[in-house]
């Protein structure tokens, strides 16, 4: 008996599977509402936005769908249709996005300097030339609440994505609804429970630690749930595997569930730390905005990236909105570093073991 596998036919993959009459019919339906829609834009002085939606989407969905029709029968109009529709959306959003980024670089470069990124605003006005100050104490002020804020987050959602995960207690139903709950707390709200939790009350006076404490609850949940589905993804063999080689639960899952998921586990964190790096509101209430450098979370204001924006967009002189894109530019720098390096470290080993033969 011949137990060697079967090679698979080499034949076309059914979406290469199309004629030429297909393709032209494609083409020529893709370019005739691409056309119109051109030609009312540049020949007819329509807006372009006007042009995009309510010109170049009717004709490519009527387009297409007749495209469909011709090509598939019935079943092709509404296939067409959805493609058209995903196809759009999904370009629309991106360039929407790219605009959006493009914007931020255009305006914020005109503020970028090396002394922009270390200096503050100590002896620093709001109608100074750019040549002078920099967003370098808001810097300090932004990794440190945010890295307190993560010290307190993480321990607490990653131990509450594994307690939904790995146990099977009554309380994990509670325990869900109180994260979904915390899902959709504004923000503001956090603050101002924080700011009459402890500076109404006179516990405690504006500080960095009690902006940390304000974002806690709109990073925990993030942290929790993508936790929760991280530790779901990981193959039950692999559980039961160490749990049949004599492993304890938590042995099992520490040295084979936890590191089978930390990839996921990093994720999450990154997403916790990117849904509160750019929150403004608990920070205006809890944290008071200096222009100098604080190093120290516990005591005096400090200022940070979110609260130098809002204040430097607030006042209105051309210089001040300047320096305030050239804050959101830092922001978006510094998130996609912290995005650069958690990728770097939950790579797997082997991938840097080859980087570091090559």
């Amino acid at each position: 008996m011949n137990l060697e596998p079967v090679a698979r036919p080499k034949s076309a993959e059914p979406w290469a599977r199309t004629t030429n009459r297909a393709r032209a019919l494609q083409v020529l339906g893709s370019i005739i509402p691409i056309a119109v829609a051109a030609a009312s834009w540049l020949l007819g002085g329509v807006d372009l936005i006007v042009a995009v939606i309510f010109i170049l989407l009717p004709l490519l969905l009527v387009s297409i769908g007749v495209v469909g029709f011709i090509l598939k029968g019935k079943r092709g109009a509404p296939d067409a249709a959805l493609i058209v529709v995903t196809i759009f959306l999904g370009t629309f959003v991106m360039v929407l996005l790219m605009s959006v980024v493009w914007s931020l670089i255009e305006a914020g470069f005109s503020a970028l300097s090396p002394h922009f990124i270390y200096q503050n605003n100590r002896y620093v006005t709001p109608t100074d030339p750019l040549e002078f100050g920099g967003v370098g104490h808001a810097i300090v002020g932004t990794l440190l609440v945010v890295s307190l804020s993560t010290l307190i987050t993480v321990p607490l959602g990653v131990a509450t994505g594994v307690y939904l995960t790995e146990t099977r207690s009554k309380g994990r139903g509670f325990v869900r609804v109180i994260i979904q709950a915390m899902a959709g707390l504004p923000s503001v709200v956090a603050g101002l429970f924080i700011y009459s939790m402890f500076i109404v009350t006179g516990v405690s006076q504006y500080a960095g630690w009690l902006g940390a404490l304000a974002l806690v609850p709109l990073m925990l949940p993030t942290v929790a749930r993508v936790t929760e589905e991280s530790l779901k993804l990981v193959p039950q063999e692999l559980r039961n595997g160490a749990l049949g080689l004599g492993a304890s639960s938590w042995k099992a899952f520490f040295q084979v569930t936890l590191p089978a998921a930390r990839s996921g586990v990093v994720t999450a964190i990154l997403l916790g730390v990117s849904r509160v790096v750019g929150e403004t509101a608990p920070l205006l209430l809890t944290v008071f905005p200096i222009a100098e450098t604080n190093w120290n979370v516990f005591n005096g204001g400090m200022a940070t990236l979110p609260t130098y924006i809002y204040r430097f967009v607030n006042l209105g002189f051309d210089t001040a909105i300047a320096r305030a894109w050239g804050a959101a530019l830092v922001l978006m720098i510094l998130v996609g570093i912290l995005f650069g390096l958690a990728r770097f470290v939950s790579r797997p080993k082997s991938l840097k073991k080859k980087k570091v033969k090559r």
